[in-house]
């Protein structure tokens, strides 16, 4: 029984600091575009599309399968 002495507090400031990072995130607006993620996926941006030349990849250099 004496380690409810010890739970108790502990399960309150948990829970106390669950309900400060979810009124946090309220208010600096993580929940104002929840469709905008969704509607961006529908558009094809020219700047997301692979590179397909091998050497002008980051990096670059010589490929190393041809050593």
């Amino acid at each position: 029984m004496d380690i409810l002495l010890y739970l108790i507090p502990v399960s309150l400031f948990l829970g106390g600091l669950a309900l400060g990072a979810f009124l946090w995130s309220l208010r600096s607006g993580q929940y104002e575009d929840l469709d905008g993620a969704a509607h961006r996926i529908l558009f094809d941006d020219e700047t997301d599309r692979p590179i397909s030349d091998p050497s002008a990849r980051r990096g670059g250099g010589a490929d190393p399968s041809r050593s």
